[in-house]
């Protein structure tokens, strides 16, 4: 058997089959072709990558940044969010909708080695006209986006709506009706922003269904899942109940580590750990990557098994490609991130400013997409 790359002495850490501890990873082509105990690997071994001190994972997935560069001031171009940072797979969030989809497929899909997919903004030029696109009830096109669905059924993971009040200004809950409306003919989930009202938050959860997203889950602002006396509101308990999945989507205002901890305290965890990276909070934080946001998580005392199942198995699983990304499963694509956990002081912020001083810091060293090995910048 020949094995073009096998990476050995790492520690590996993958939910998804269950493996966890000392293995060997081989790849061949553009596949997974064995997780092996160490030093078993047998035949021709063209490459040897030693992961001595490290974790290899499968490759990180983060299902929330803006990465459509015609978005102005905020497009920031996919491989620097990507393989520089350790991430394999990035879903552009309704930074495009039907009327671009086009454009961002040629300036964010074609030329970047990330592989990136998109939730479709259920307005009509996304974030690219300005960021109140659901204040003008003329901008729902919902032949068109399920048109441009069909054509790009292969990048096109689900419908975004923004539903807070400085997005959809006078139009209330009617866009989410629409994106839903849309979503169910499309056999797609919806992920939805929530930030501040209107439309309320109680509003916004009841109309959502199994395998719908809310980014932002864990923001710091009135009117959260939390009521006012630090109590999960019943919507929410329902809404977790039918299978909706509460997603971090730090971003540059929407999370909090005193909403994450007090959620904690009521056993409610996140089921995936996003970003909402763009340009002012990649260059300038407090998000800076996935691996900056993972180790805010470790600070806060979750394990590494938790991280790394909410940043590669489970957003695998809302992106519906479980049998492709997220696992080192044999026969799988070979997207694989080697992280070190490394001894340093840092200073952790959230988006309400708040600070947590801490020991260690995840860093992505290599990235291996499809099975081309990158340097980590």
């Amino acid at each position: 058997m020949q094995i073009d790359v096998l990476i050995e002495n790492g520690t590996v850490v993958d939910p998804a089959t269950g493996h966890s501890g000392r293995y060997d990873v081989a790849v061949t082509g553009d596949r997974i072709v064995g997780v092996w105990k160490p030093g078993s690997a047998g035949g021709d071994i063209c490459r040897r990558v030693n992961a001595e001190g490290c974790l290899v994972t499968p490759g990180l997935i983060d299902i929330h940044a803006h990465i459509f560069e015609a978005v102005p001031q905020m497009g920031v171009r996919p491989d620097n969010v990507g393989i520089d940072q350790g991430v394999t797979t990035v879903a552009d969030a309704g930074s495009s909708g039907e009327q671009n989809f086009h454009e961002f497929v040629e300036r964010s899909v074609i030329s970047n080695t990330t592989q990136v997919l998109a939730w479709l903004n259920i307005s009509s030029p996304g974030l690219v006209e300005g960021r109140s696109e659901l204040a003008d009830l003329n901008r729902l096109v919902a032949e068109s986006t399920l048109a441009r669905i069909a054509e790009y059924s292969d990048i096109i993971i689900g419908i975004k709506a923004r539903m807070s009040g400085s997005v959809v200004k006078e139009s209330g809950i009617y866009p989410l009706a629409v994106a839903k409306s849309v979503a169910r003919r499309a056999e797609l989930p919806v992920m939805v922003h929530i930030g501040n009202a209107p439309p309320k938050l109680q509003e916004v959860l009841d109309l959502l269904d199994e395998g719908d997203v809310v980014t932002h889950a864990f923001h710091g602002k009135r009117g959260g899942i939390l009521d006012e006396n630090g109590q999960l509101i019943p919507q929410a308990r329902r809404a977790l109940d039918r299978g909706v999945r509460f997603d971090v989507g730090h971003g540059s205002s929407s999370f909090s580590f005193a909403t994450m901890n007090q959620a904690r305290e009521l056993g409610i965890m996140p089921y995936s750990i996003s970003t909402d990276l763009y340009l002012e909070n990649w260059l300038r934080g407090p998000v800076y990557s996935l691996t900056m946001t993972m180790t805010k998580f470790l600070a806060l005392g979750y394990s590494i098994e938790q991280i790394i199942e909410w940043t590669t198995a489970a957003p695998a699983r809302i992106l519906r490609r479980s049998n492709e990304i997220g696992t080192l499963k044999e026969g799988t694509i070979a997207d694989i991130s080697i992280l070190k956990v490394v001894d340093q002081p840092v200073e952790l912020v959230d988006s309400e400013n708040e600070k947590l001083s801490f020991d260690k810091l995840i860093q992505a060293q290599y990235t291996m997409k499809s099975g081309e090995l990158y340097p980590c910048k």
